[in-house]
């Protein structure tokens, strides 16, 4: 197979979808892979650590995509890509569907299989190549929170860890999934008082066990979310439900209780956001106040630590694509049920159930 990796040309995207490690794999796999030039760039592989493993730099991304069977990439293609990409090529990537519908637009048109890392899930319900990620935007919420929530950044001025004689602050996280517990663990460590809600029992149990209490657990419903929100200085979205829109949890009337110069995150933005005041931001412009409230929504969050993000993406997703290159997509997905489940789109047919449900479109089962 040849196999081509691209700049991200998305605002404020600094990851790569392949290392140079990737790059080492795949050659010794038997596979030819191109790289655009100074595609690795901004996360700390330049050109020369690829050619050191075997790839080929191309000069531009019309080239890449030309050449390549398989196209991995980190975010879903950007307007200006839409006309590189072609029939029958895979694309490998985060693609967000449920809240991207002119990209399934066109990757039906363009008779693209589009394989989404958010959507590859295994028998437990987990999703392998999301969790990496999620753990960094996990972690990064908290330090984002903590930043503005000092007055010189428009916030309240509270230190989230308060000081001897004064309380700290209250963080208050929706969602128990793997973004979720990562904001926790930052946000326990740094000395705040923590509650995080959810729905499933068993896993607010595991938290209280693994916690001892120093986490403090609420089940999802809207009592208790808008009495936590209300009192909260930290409020982090990370709900996230397989292929669909976010449930926006928190309404628009329990943000306008929350106290001026309080912080949202809202991890959950790729997906639509959990909170009803919740809309895209970018690294550049990242924050905006609403009811009194700053708001930082941006989607592509780890694209600011994108060293640490992109060899924590290859570390993921290289066992996935090396079984696409070796078998083909149609065979890998046969023998590998997490990539049939990856498979959103294939020869102009939208396949993902839940991905049709959100933008009320037709679907059709997968089928070789």
């Amino acid at each position: 197979m040849i196999i081509g990796t691209v700049k991200e040309i998305k605002i404020g995207e600094n990851r790569v979808g392949l290392t140079p490690q990737g790059v080492n794999a795949l050659v010794k796999d038997g596979h030819t892979v191109f790289v655009e030039k100074n595609a690795g760039n901004n996360s700390g592989f330049p050109d020369s650590e690829y050619e050191k493993q075997g790839a080929e730099i191309l000069d531009n991304a019309s080239e890449v995509y030309s050449k390549t069977d398989i196209i991995i990439k980190v975010k879903e293609p950007q307007k200006s890509e839409f006309g590189l990409l072609k029939e029958n090529q895979v694309l490998f990537t985060y693609l967000h569907l449920a809240a991207e519908p002119e990209v399934v637009k066109m990757l039906l048109e363009r008779k693209v299989t589009g394989v989404a890392y958010e959507t590859i899930e295994l028998a437990d319900g987990s999703t392998p190549l999301l969790a990496p990620m999620s753990e960094v935007a996990g972690r990064m919420s908290v330090q984002i929170g903590m930043h503005y929530l000092e007055k010189t950044n428009g916030g309240f001025g509270k230190l989230l860890s308060g000081v001897p004689g004064v309380l700290p602050a209250k963080v208050t996280i929706i969602g128990t999934g793997v973004v979720g517990i990562n904001a926790a663990k930052i946000a326990m460590g740094a000395g705040a008082d923590v509650t995080i809600i959810g729905r499933n029992p068993a896993q607010l149990r595991m938290i209280d066990d693994t916690f001892t209490g120093r986490i403090k657990t609420l089940f999802s419903n809207s009592y208790n979310i808008e009495k936590a929100v209300a009192e909260t200085d930290l409020l982090i979205g990370c709900v996230y439900i397989t292929g669909l829109s976010a449930p926006k949890l928190v309404t628009r009337g329990m943000v306008s209780k929350m106290k001026p110069g309080s912080v949202i995150v809202d991890v959950a933005i790729d997906q639509g956001g959990c909170i009803e005041t919740s809309r895209p931001t970018s690294h550049q412009n990242p924050i905006y106040i609403d009811e009194g409230v700053i708001h930082y929504c941006v989607t592509n969050m780890p694209g600011a630590v994108p060293n640490t993000s992109t060899m924590a993406l290859t570390n993921a997703t290289l066992p996935y694509l090396l079984t696409i290159a070796k078998h083909g997509i149609e065979s890998a997905a046969t023998k590998n049920e997490p990539i049939k489940k990856g498979i959103n789109t294939h020869k102009g047919t939208l396949v993902n159930k839940e991905v049709a449900d959100s933008l009320k479109m037709q679907h059709a089962e997968l089928k070789f």
